[in-house]
């Protein structure tokens, strides 16, 4: 345990994952990496991490239903969560906010925006 913040990254476009993963990893945090919905349910189970930001749209769960299942579990249950998607319209927002999200980030995206939102949650 190197004592950074744990940050899960899932996505299922390996290019988004490898540039947020790496940017945040710059920025001095741990980063868990999952290429689909129930791989980001799985490592979040197992890694209890101090954030997660996840894409909605993802095979095997979507990004809504991984936050569900994040917030109906003990370990996960006050996980910051970030969704990070294409989908901008005002119901995207609001399901994902209704699922337990905390915040939205819409693609394409600035990596400062995200760094910061990333940041002000972990300070929450």
């Amino acid at each position: 345990m190197s004592g950074r913040p744990v940050v899960l990254v899932a996505d299922d476009d390996p290019d988004i994952l490898d540039l947020v993963a790496l940017r945040l990893e710059r920025a001095g945090y741990d980063v868990v990496r999952a290429r689909d919905g129930q791989g980001a349910v799985d490592r979040a189970f197992e890694r209890a991490p101090d954030l997660a930001l996840i894409d909605v749209s993802m095979p095997k769960l979507d990004g809504y239903e991984v936050t569900e299942r994040l917030r109906a579990n003990d370990a996960t249950r006050r996980t910051p969560i970030i969704l990070l998607t294409a989908r901008a319209q005002d119901t995207d927002v609001a399901r994902g906010i209704e699922a337990g999200a905390d915040d939205y980030v819409t693609k394409p995206f600035s990596m400062e925006e995200l760094r910061t939102r990333v940041q002000a949650a972990l300070g929450r």
